[in-house]
């Protein structure tokens, strides 16, 4: 049976890759940084009649990720799929953005992937096997006024897969970076379900293109994978 841990998985597009993969027999590994969620996500899981577990995390702290990498290799022995979906955004003038938000959102969206990736790679590379997906963004390939500080932080996070990708082939391990555009979820302290989204992307949307990347023949890598919303402006 194949595994896949997901961060940021309390909610969201998390969520709902946590139930697609669950709904299709994997193991699912749940990390984010909410005990009461994760614990009702795992419930929920486990009630369909799929496998789950989790673990409270910040994606920030290397010693926790580690660990919850370490013990979920330890449990099923396998990581299969890495799915780094933690992410935040804060949207202002440069002017007024601070430093202490710059960090912060610096360190989840990018030195959180790293942490992550960093943690999987010993697991993949002894079995010669893995899936690496990040959920990005499409302003990893656009900007807009008062994004800057989001969208520097998906550019990096995308210029890291990138590179990372051309290092880990060798060792049998694949690459895919997605970037949806606008979705209904909670992100930005919005509420999931406002009538403003209605025509926007469901977290399902997202979660189908991991299916659909993580099921491609082995000797195919999707390296990206954007969609949008018809209504987007792109």
């Amino acid at each position: 049976m194949q595994t896949i841990l997901i961060t940021g998985a309390s909610k969201g597009i998390g969520k709902s890759i946590a139930l697609l993969f669950a709904h299709k027999g994997w193991q699912v590994v749940l990390v984010a940084r909410k005990a009461e969620e994760l614990a009702a996500l795992t419930e929920q899981i486990g009630k369909q009649g799929g496998k789950a577990t989790y673990f409270v995390a910040d994606v920030t702290d290397e010693e926790q990720v580690q660990f919850a990498c370490k013990e979920t290799f330890k449990t099923f022995g396998r990581i299969d799929v890495l799915v780094n979906n933690a992410g935040m955004g804060i949207f202002k003038s440069v002017e007024q953005t601070t430093a202490a938000e710059w960090d912060m959102v610096m360190d989840i969206n990018v030195k959180g992937t790293f942490l992550c990736t960093k943690a999987v790679l010993p697991a993949m590379t002894q079995q010669h096997y893995g899936h690496i997906v990040m959920i990005a963004s499409d302003v990893s390939k656009r900007t807009f006024a008062h994004g800057s500080l989001y969208c520097a932080s998906k550019f990096a996070q995308d210029a890291f897969a990138s590179a990372l990708r051309k290092e880990v082939r060798p060792l049998g391990i694949r690459v895919t970076c997605i970037y949806p555009g606008m979705t209904d979820t909670y992100f930005a302290g919005s509420t999931q379900g406002e009538t403003r989204k209605k025509e926007w992307l469901k977290p399902e949307d997202v979660a189908e293109a991991v299916w659909y990347a993580v099921q491609a023949p082995q000797h195919v890598v999707v390296d990206e994978l954007m969609l949008h919303p018809k209504i987007q402006d792109y």
